[in-house]
């Protein structure tokens, strides 16, 4: 098992209801000719309780001849002309509630020359209107003034935004690198402070009752074409973002006018298996046991297409596609040849605690083949006995309702969980005329499930801006290579930008899909660090996935990258809820956080994974003979802990890095708080007891904070205040921490009412003291209860007993008077542990011209001596500083001799009874370890 990724895992291891529903009714109200129809809101009102009703509060409109003007917040306008004063307020399929609080703003108008100057000020907008003959908006009747940066910018019709940040694209499909088949659009932020979204012409919604109370029986809010009065030319709909670099706001305003981004459930966050193969039942049950044996955790099982009747049965039967589609593309029949007993399988899977989603390509819509053809050809008034097939007509909603309720919901019943919609590789329109099908498909599915009653999920490409509200995001197709896996991380970050925050990628690329070991390693640790982490591979025999099938050490450290991934769960549901409250996804750019660093635009490659933490993966071949990645980092200011080394990193500042194969450029922020999980190899194996909490060093004087977000995973209750927080505090002092945990705030359904923690502390000197609930817990070890130190990574582990979720846990670790300000010596301990290993286990590699020298075994050894006795710490860090430099001359003193006995081996082993060895390869193996080892040795302590 790789080191570091082993260490990153042991070391965690160790041890309300709608308040109103006539507001709904009101929102149908369409469209207002001058000014806006009022509406009440509901007294005492939440945001959690209130529908989105797309009417604005007349108090924030301000109508001038054949302009209307909606102040949404101090940054945000909605800009209308129409040239018969006539205005929509029904919900476009983007902005579905403009029912926000009114901000403070102020009008005023003045004539000049017979001309009225209208102007509206707001806290952070100044607009100008001059309408002249029929008002329509162009850069001489309209502007708006804004201040970026501390310098006036002035925004008018027609002004290029060419400094838009951008936003995502339909699909990757093809995809080699940065070269997409589809242009990436614009997204809602821009480096010029402001940005514009053009409403015009979308589709609008005929109801914005997205409540569904009464289940499948809700009315189903519909798209509906724009009125003939609101076509191009005859009608404006602009939405003006003036937010400067407040980036974080423009999207947390976005997401009220324009609808949240859902939490997915839970175990979305866990691991997903997907693999194009024309898998029987045994295969895949034979699958889940591999998983399970080599103690891999996998949540969700993805089956391709293949599970219905295949394109080589329906030719042998003689069928066609009466669509003109692809013969065997579309298919909702199981094929009873792979899955003779469909039922049974699914039940032994969710048996496993898995989730199963199948494959769907509708284009072909319901062929005479199919199981369900009668009963959907008589509900579309078709006779089955004319085998006419049920054409695909997602906008017409009587085929949609019949769609659902007669050929997906029996499958769902017999236990798939969400869908793959998995055919938009044609952007086609539907028969309503700016609606794609991708867009379209996207809602209905999603909205299914809602009616349905489930904490809805699923799997499609991306159908454009509004399209946040349906996650997650299937990317498609891309090739397997490193300039894919280097596009990714930025490409997942700009998502954010137009809200798209669950994007999912083929973890070691689709075509060709074989991959070497490396690469597939990094992309996997890059998939620990994204949304979702979902391996998958085209139909080619040689394109391996299964992480134990490769050799090691990548086996073992893709396993533990599988496990860190689910021992990270309870932060990463945090930080989703997160993104379900502000609107900024959890994976989004450093800009958010540093708007005015240059180098927080140029650093592609790195992004924030949630609060705490900043990843830059690695994306490029390590060196050949070193096996080190070197990568260019840039850290903003403050400072940054390098999670697999321990290094302690000041910003801004631009840094050079090298990692090993087992290392994952991670940094976290000083006094970083991280809440893990004990190993699972499903969610929800069994209860998050003990809560795992790690705390990185803080300053003396310093403190930090953190808010654990639980609730059932499933249900969609925690829209509505159904969920609990566990807050963290911790503080030092001198040489004493303090940490607090809970009480527990709020409750939901099979919340724990009691249950254990284990605080961690890394990278940190081992305690001379430890109290928990002013009791103390004494040093543990083999057979005995107490605190533990593991060595290579300098985390003390302090267990905490089972106490209810509704008290405080406070627990105070003393360290000896004055270690708190040697914390330097230990800087980069871990990392050092890591190198020496490594150039030990390189020289082993060399026997038997060369083996390790004593002093580097010495110096090797200092993590294990450690783990046995932290009290020997100062003894042991002091001798370890000693022994470094003895360590790296010992192997640089190797080359003197090595030559000759390289020699002297070759003459040994091209003998006749190793003939069949290739000499001068062995003789470049040994000595490509020598220069790994001592290349390692150099890197020890950086």
């Amino acid at each position: 098992m790789g080191a570091t990724v082993r260490f990153f895992f042991r070391v965690f291891f160790l041890a309300g209801l709608i308040a109103d529903l006539s507001l709904v009714g009101l929102a149908q109200s369409g469209r207002t000719q001058g000014g806006g129809a009022v509406v009440s809101l509901p007294t005492g009102a939440s945001a959690s309780s209130i529908p989105d009703n797309p009417v604005a509060d007349p108090k924030a409109i301000v109508t001038v001849g054949n302009a209307r003007f909606t102040i949404l917040t101090p940054q945000l306008i909605r800009m209308e002309w129409s040239a018969n004063a006539e205005f929509e307020d029904h919900a476009s399929l983007v902005f579905i509630n403009r029912r926000l609080p009114v901000p403070q703003f102020k009008t005023s108008n003045q004539s000049s020359n017979g001309a009225e100057l209208w102007t509206i000020t707001t806290d952070a907008l100044t607009l100008t209107y001059m309408p002249s003959g029929d008002g329509n908006f162009t850069p001489g009747n309209l502007s708006i003034n804004l201040v970026v940066d501390g310098k006036p910018v002035t925004w008018h019709p027609g002004l290029d935004d060419s400094e838009n940040l951008q936003g995502t694209t339909r699909t990757l499909d093809g995809a080699l690198g940065s070269k997409t088949r589809e242009p990436i659009g614009p997204g809602l932020v821009s480096r010029s402070g402001w940005t514009l979204v053009d409403d015009s012409t979308r589709p609008l919604f005929d109801s914005t009752d997205f409540s569904f109370l009464s289940g499948e029986k809700s009315p189903w809010p519909w798209a509906m074409e724009r009125p003939e009065n609101e076509k191009p030319g005859s009608y404006s709909d602009w939405y003006f973002f003036g937010y400067g670099h407040d980036f974080r706001k423009a999207l947390g305003d976005f997401v009220k006018v324009a609808g949240r981004i859902p939490l997915p459930p839970r175990f979305a966050f866990g691991a997903w298996w997907s693999r194009y193969w024309a898998y029987s039942d045994q295969e895949l049950d034979e699958l889940v046991r591999g998983f399970r044996e080599n103690d891999t955790p996998l949540d969700v099982l993805v089956i391709d297409m293949d599970w219905h009747i295949n394109i080589d049965q329906l030719q042998a039967a003689g069928a066609s596609d009466q669509s003109g589609q692809r013969l065997g593309w579309t298919g909702y029949t199981w094929n009873k040849l792979l899955f003779p007993d469909p039922d049974s399988f699914l039940e032994n899977i969710h048996d496993e605690g898995l989730k199963t989603t199948l494959n769907l390509h509708p284009a072909s819509g319901i062929q005479p083949w199919e199981q369900a053809y009668p009963a959907m050809a008589r509900a579309m008034g078709i006779d089955p006995a004319t085998k006419q097939y049920v054409p695909f007509d997602p906008t017409n909603k009587k085929w949609a309702t019949n769609y659902f309720d007669l050929v997906l919901h029996p499958l769902e019943k017999q236990g798939i969980d969400f869908w793959w919609l998995d055919w938009q590789q044609q952007p086609m329109m539907t028969k309503l005329a700016g609606v794609s099908n991708t867009w379209w498909l996207n809602y209905l599915h999603f909205t299914d499930q809602e009616r349905e009653g489930k904490r809805p999920l699923l799997f499609h490409r991306w159908g454009g801006l509004g399209n946040h509200r349906y996650e997650i995001g299937f990317s498609g197709d891309t090739i397997s290579v490193w300039p894919s896996l280097a596009f990714q991380p930025w490409f997942t970050a700009t998502a954010a930008n137009v809200g798209y925050a669950y994007w999912s990628h083929d973890i070691g690329g689709h075509n060709p899909g074989a991959v070497d070991p490396e690469l597939f390693t990094r992309w996997v640790q890059f998939g620990a660090f994204s949304p979702i982490l979902r391996t998958h591979t085209t139909k080619n025999p040689d394109s391996e996935r299964r992480i134990w099938a490769y050799p090691e050490p990548y086996s073992s450290i893709l396993r533990s990258t599988f496990q860190l991934r689910m021992a990270l769960q309870p932060y990463i549901y945090t930080e989703a809820r997160r993104t379900y409250d502000t609107g900024v996804a959890f994976l989004h750019p450093l800009y958010y956080d540093w708007p005015n660093e240059a180098p927080a635009y140029d650093a592609r490659n790195e992004y924030m994974f949630g609060d705490e933490m900043l990843a830059a993966p690695v994306v490029a071949a390590a060196d050949n003979v070193t096996r080190l990645a070197s990568e260019k980092i840039w850290l903003p200011a403050g400072q940054w802990i390098e999670w697999p080394t321990g290094k302690h990193l000041d910003g801004p500042a631009q840094v050079d890095r090298n990692f090993s194969m087992d290392q994952i450029p991670i940094y976290l922020k000083a006094g970083a708080i991280v809440p893990m999980q004990p190993p699972m190899l499903f969610t929800g194996q069994k209860p998050v007891d003990p809560l795992i909490v790690n705390v990185w060093p803080l300053r003396p004087g310093e403190s930090s904070s953190y808010s654990v977000y639980e609730d059932s995973g499933k249900s969609v209750e925690y829209q509505r205040g159904v969920f609990a927080r566990t807050p963290i505090h911790a503080e030092q002092k001198g040489d004493t921490l303090r940490v607090e945990i809970g009480p527990v705030q709020g409750s939901y359904p099979g919340m724990l009412k009691a249950r254990s923690c284990q605080l961690r502390l890394s990278a940190d000197w081992p305690p001379a003291e430890v109290n928990v609930n002013g009791k103390t817990v004494p040093q543990g070890g083999v057979g005995k209860m107490g605190w533990t130190f593991e060595g290579n990574t300098l985390t003390t582990v302090i267990p905490v007993p089972m106490l209810s979720t509704t008290a405080k846990v406070v627990i105070e670790v003393r360290r000896a008077p004055g270690l708190t300000a040697r914390r330097p010596e230990l800087d980069g301990f871990a990392g050092t542990m890591t190198r020496l290993r490594g150039a030990y286990d390189a020289l082993q590699q060399t026997w038997p011209v060369a083996a390790p020298p004593d002093p580097l075994i010495d110096a090797m050894q200092t993590g294990d001596r450690l783990s046995y006795h932290p009290e020997r710490a100062i003894a042991e860090i002091a001798h370890l500083h000693e022994m470094l430099p003895k360590a790296r001359g010992a192997v640089n003193a190797l080359d003197a001799t090595f030559a000759a006995h390289l020699n002297d081996e070759a003459v040994r082993i091209g003998g006749a009874a190793y003939s069949h060895v290739d000499v001068q390869a062995e003789k470049q193996r040994r000595l490509d370890s020598l220069h790994r080892a001592e290349a390692l040795l150099a890197d020890a302590g950086k």
